[in-house]
């Protein structure tokens, strides 16, 4: 069986062990075995977004073997050019998933819709839509692989929209879910993919990940807001007391390396820092990293102005705990938003 995207060719050959052989034959380079001792073969949906792209670079830094899962062969692989400085990487568009996940050892799925902009009934349409329909045909496909070759896991990334928003509860994984609108898309999102426990008899692990506001300096939120403090007119979002549930991109990056290797990582998972913060502090945390004044707060208006309903994610927030993380032994290397920031910034 051959998948080809641009130049690559992924070639499988089915065999009895639990994993199947499975090599690349990159242009110009070696074929060579990709489930050789201590190298996974991970397939990602999403690989092109803010997280994938950096774990698709972590990945093949460590030497292991990426297949990107995409809707557009030739648009991931642009957005993806500064990621790939080596290693096994092959590109797969929809009609060849099926064919890509056999012999994986595990499949990781970020994608979806933005939700940062203005919602009205067909984004909130397209917002759902696009994160049942993906995570959808990449359950269905490991489903339909053959015991032996069935990815071990499957981490599919939610967020802490699941459990809605407050001023004053703090969130671990066992608090139930929400009823606003995103809290209902992150609960289809999740129950779709919860759907390969039992369609495999619990052989591949599920690990629901709820990712916080991820922070880097070449996009996201801080990405957005970098622009105003540069210019001296940076401030907090609305009143500056909802609480901000951040992480570094390397943490969050880090936890889903951890969800692929560790078997403790299993169900909801927490993608916070141990120290969430409110809006006011993280705005004061970043004009002291950058040497510029946090004192313009931009008005609840503007930003439903901007957002509409969307506004309410930004001015309520929400306090998350990430403790199935630090159950499961996770080390975060960022843990207060000045390390972050300090990191980030200089």
């Amino acid at each position: 069986m051959s998948i080809r995207g641009g130049s690559d060719a992924i070639h499988v050959s089915r065999s009895a062990s639990r994993k199947s052989a499975v090599v690349i034959a990159a242009a110009g380079g070696a074929s060579q075995p990709a489930t050789a001792k201590g190298r996974m073969c991970v397939a990602i949906s999403g690989a092109s977004g803010f997280v994938g792209s950096r774990l698709v670079a972590k990945l093949l830094a460590g030497g292991h073997e990426v297949r990107v899962l995409t809707r557009d062969v030739n648009a991931a692989r642009m957005a993806l050019r500064g990621s790939m400085t080596g290693g096994n990487v092959t590109f797969v568009a929809p009609e060849k998933w099926a064919a890509a996940i056999p012999g994986c050892t595990g499949v990781v799925n970020l994608a979806g819709e933005p939700i940062s902009t203005r919602w009205n009934p067909a984004i909130k349409a397209e917002i759902m839509a696009s994160r049942i329909k993906a995570t959808k045909r990449i359950a269905d496909a490991i489903a339909a692989c053959e015991p032996d070759e069935r990815p071990s896991v499957l981490v599919n990334a939610s967020a802490i929209g699941f459990y809605g928003t407050s001023e004053t509860r703090i969130f671990s994984e066992d608090a139930p879910a929400g009823g606003d609108y995103l809290s209902k898309v992150c609960q289809a999102w999740e129950n779709t993919a919860e759907e390969v426990e039992k369609t495999c008899d619990g052989s591949t692990r599920v690990v629901l990940l709820r990712l916080g506001i991820v922070l880097d300096r070449d996009g996201g939120a801080l990405g957005k807001m970098l622009p105003t403090f540069q210019i001296f007119a940076g401030g907090p979002m609305g009143d500056g007391a909802q609480w901000f549930s951040w992480v570094h991109r390397e943490d969050a990056v880090g936890i889903v390396v951890e969800s692929l290797t560790n078997g403790e990582m299993r169900g909801p998972v927490n993608v916070t820092a141990p120290n969430p913060v409110r809006m006011g502090e993280m705005c004061d945390a970043l004009g002291r990293t950058l040497g510029r004044p946090s004192w313009l707060p931009v008005p609840d208006f503007a930003i439903q102005a901007l957002l509409g309903e969307g506004a309410t994610v930004v001015l309520q927030g929400q306090k998350v705990a990430p403790s199935a993380a630090l159950k499961a032994g996770y080390k975060f290397k960022y843990e207060t938003i000045d390390e972050a920031f300090q990191n980030i910034l200089r």
